[in-house]
């Protein structure tokens, strides 16, 4: 494939675009919190202050559990990083930010790893059309889109309707201290599968933005070291700071749920995220832990889960990609106007 070539980046320019996908790497954190806290903010197992002090921890601990697979798919399996240049990393991060903060002010829970991709593939395409795009990389993140909810799904009513069999006998009292012990364990576990998968999104990013500036190699199995734990830190301090509006819809809105139901829910999106991030597929954890609510939701009673709400949740999935496509194009324009 030809290359399009670019001009060489001042140092400043990387500088600041590397700070701006920390920024985003920070809000992914802030947004997903969520994802990893919500079912034990709302079954009362933690309190929100303690929750999000425990995800963060884990998503941080992650760097040590995982290869760089993730990274590697967004570094160099989603666009031709010969194409790169800093107009087209300003593009994706700011699409992609910018969908975060429309999503987070009306409670959506949205995918910020589909916000980044859509904004990596529509700053390209407004540069070079379809050529540069690595079609494996994006259709394999594009079917995720469905497959990971529909695990998380399949996973948590399973998972839910072997341990009602395993707790027949069991008072619901007893139940619900057992329950609120495990919970902290999937808890755990679904942070560290959220920091393992995402935190290595940006690593991809910033990884993709130093080839292009010629401070790494195309052919350079790992990124720099500082960039792998300076995406993770700065993950977990965003999940520190919560996202409390999205925290509302996941724990609260979409069904009412106990420590068994949180448990059953965690435990089968961290199978799902585990699974993913070992297969270097940037799934979306927001995806993967709705899914699993609405099937452990299902499992107790169909009527329990709001589906119309569902239905407004899924729209949103899949507009994420394209809607970021369309922000990442107008402001990789809109960046060729101010540098």
């Amino acid at each position: 494939m030809e290359t399009v070539q670019t001009v060489p980046m001042a140092f400043w320019v990387v500088v600041m675009l590397v700070v701006l996908a920390l920024l985003f790497d920070f809000m992914n954190g802030f947004h997903d919190a969520a994802n990893s806290i919500a079912t034990v903010v709302s079954t009362g197992v933690l309190k929100p202050g303690q929750a999000v002090a425990f995800a963060a921890f884990f998503n941080v601990i992650a760097i040590f559990f995982f290869q760089l697979k993730v990274a590697a798919t967004v570094g160099k399996g989603i666009v031709d990083p010969g194409i790169v240049d800093q107009h087209v990393v300003f593009g994706a991060l700011v699409g992609a930010i910018a969908w975060n903060l429309i999503t987070w002010w009306y409670g959506i829970p949205s995918s910020s790893s589909h916000a980044l991709i859509g904004g990596i593939v529509g700053a390209t395409l407004a540069k070079a059309g379809t050529g540069p795009l690595v079609w494996a990389g994006v259709l394999k993140t594009v079917a995720f889109i469905f497959i990971s909810p529909m695990m998380g799904f399949l996973l948590g009513s399973l998972l839910m309707v072997a341990v009602s069999w395993i707790c027949l006998r069991m008072s619901p009292i007893k139940v619900d201290n057992v329950f609120r012990r495990l919970q902290l364990v999937s808890a755990g576990l679904y942070s560290l599968g959220h920091g393992g998968n995402d935190a290595q999104k940006t690593i991809g990013i910033v990884w993709l933005l130093l080839i292009a500036a010629g401070y790494s190699q195309a052919s350079d199995k790992l990124p720099p070291t500082w960039v792998i734990w300076s995406c993770y830190i700065a993950i977990g301090l965003g999940t520190m700071f919560g996202g409390w509006r999205i925290v509302k819809t996941m724990g609260q809105r979409i069904t009412k749920l106990k420590p068994v139901g949180g448990f059953c829910a965690e435990t089968g999106g961290a199978i799902t995220l585990f699974v993913a991030t070992g297969l270097g597929v940037p799934v979306s954890t927001t995806h993967t832990i709705t899914g699993a609510i609405f099937g452990v939701g299902s499992v107790r009673n169909a009527s329990a889960v709001r589906w119309g709400l569902a239905g407004h949740i899924v729209m949103a999935w899949i507009v994420t990609i394209p809607a970021t496509a369309l922000i990442a194009a107008l402001c990789y324009a809109l960046s060729m106007l101010l540098f």
